[in-house]
């Protein structure tokens, strides 16, 4: 019995180790052994078409169930009346090999003809038609994205670069949205119906303000589930605006043309559905100073009602009347005040001149002349008439320096 491996290594029986590049070549050596594989022709659609500027072709012929990749170099694409489409049916004469670096087979291709659209896009354009004319691509449905959103739902795989491209736009331009995802296969046979369940649950459950449809690049077959019919009904009814950004800008499927927008890539539909978070601070500053100018404009204009209110005020006011009878009163009193001074200068003028008169005309002035007053001195009457005094009545004389008595000793008459 035998009880190690390096018994069987011994004997023999031990696998040869290779290497990746041993390995390819081998596969290589066995491919190009087969006479079939070296002078054969291969029929089906054309996918994935590119031409770097090296002039060389690259694409795929692929038919419903399997894809096989081809190069055609420069010398012989130049032979060519004109360069295949994707879509379009050919036949493709050359030989299969392996490229080693790569470890893949791929038919080398020296000689084209064209067979006119493969089944595939013909499918694809009559179900594009029919949906057309439904109007299910009609632009008056588009709807437009909301300005600042405040939920985003993402539909796409959780494990491709999609997300996190997307995810990663989001977090630079716009940091305040909340991002939900709904994931799903992007690619093979169940592919269709989980995206078309995560579209109506992203609706549903989280009520996004925008819905991405999201997914990297990838071969006519990766994307194609983004043309099932059910895919494209989903997008289109779908109840929040939504933005499609599958696979590169080359690539124009059924899905995009249901869109509200359609995006080349993950990336740019996710620049797309937010505002930059720059250009929004940028905007802010802006309302905040025309606010601060509108705000001073209204207060202006405030005081200036507020002015013209209160000059109306003061001129219907109590107070503007009760100013002015007070003004009034000071001018009456004032009028007053000098009408009496001046009524008593004329009083005092006239008093003056009575004085004046009186002192012309009265009994000092008469006395100093040289008359007298004589009064009786029993009852102190003044004697005007020799008929008041008898014989022996004691008298009062007044003259001008002074009194003195007398008695009446004879009476006569004039």
């Amino acid at each position: 019995m035998l009880r190690d491996m390096s018994q069987l290594s011994i004997l023999g029986f031990q696998s040869a180790i290779w290497s990746p590049a041993e390995l390819n070549r081998h596969i290589r050596q066995i491919i190009e052994t087969d006479y079939r594989m070296g002078d054969l022709w291969l029929a089906g659609e054309v996918s994935n078409l590119s031409q770097p500027s090296s002039g060389h072709l690259y694409f795929s012929i692929r038919d419903a169930e399997a894809a096989v990749r081809c190069v055609m170099w420069k010398q012989d694409v130049a032979r060519m009346p004109r360069l295949p489409q994707d879509g379009e049916a050919i036949e493709t004469h050359g030989k299969i090999s392996v490229y080693e670096a790569g470890g893949q087979y791929q038919l080398y291709v020296d000689e084209l003809r064209f067979a006119g659209e493969g089944e595939l896009y013909q499918e694809f354009l009559l179900l594009k038609e029919r949906l057309e004319a439904e109007g299910l691509f009609a632009a008056e449905r588009k709807r437009t994205l909301p300005r600042w959103p405040r939920r985003i739902g993402i539909v796409t795989s959780p494990t491709g670069a999609a997300l996190r491209d997307v995810l990663n736009v989001l977090r630079r331009r716009y940091p305040l949205v909340e991002a939900t995802v709904s994931p799903t296969p992007v690619q093979g046979e169940a592919a269709p119906d989980r995206i078309v369940k995560a579209i109506q649950a992203i609706n549903k459950e989280s009520k996004p303000d925008v819905v991405l449809l999201v997914r990297g690049g990838g071969s006519v077959e990766d994307l194609w589930a983004f043309n099932d019919e059910r895919v494209v009904r989903a997008v289109a009814a779908s109840k929040a605006p939504l933005v499609t950004g599958i696979g590169h800008e080359t690539d124009v499927l059924l899905a995009d043309f249901a869109a509200d927008l359609r995006a080349p890539t993950p990336s740019a539909a996710a620049e797309i559905a937010t505002p930059d978070s720059e250009e929004l601070k940028l905007e802010v500053r802006e309302l905040q100073i025309g606010l601060s100018r509108a705000w001073s404009d209204h207060q202006r204009r405030l005081r200036t009602a507020l002015q013209v209110q209160r000059t109306a005020l003061e001129l219907v006011s109590p107070r503007a009347r009760v100013d002015s009878a007070r003004q009034r009163v000071d001018e009456l009193l004032h009028r007053a005040t000098t009408a009496i001074r001046h009524e008593i200068s004329l009083q005092k003028a006239a008093v003056g001149g009575l004085i004046q008169t009186l002192q012309a005309v009265g009994p000092d002035t008469v006395l100093a002349r040289g008359y007298a007053v004589v009064r009786k001195t029993v009852d102190g009457s003044v004697v005007q008439s020799v008929k008041q005094v008898s014989t022996g009545d004691e008298l009062q004389v007044r003259v001008s320096d002074g009194e003195f008595g007398a008695q009446a000793s004879s009476m006569g008459s004039s």
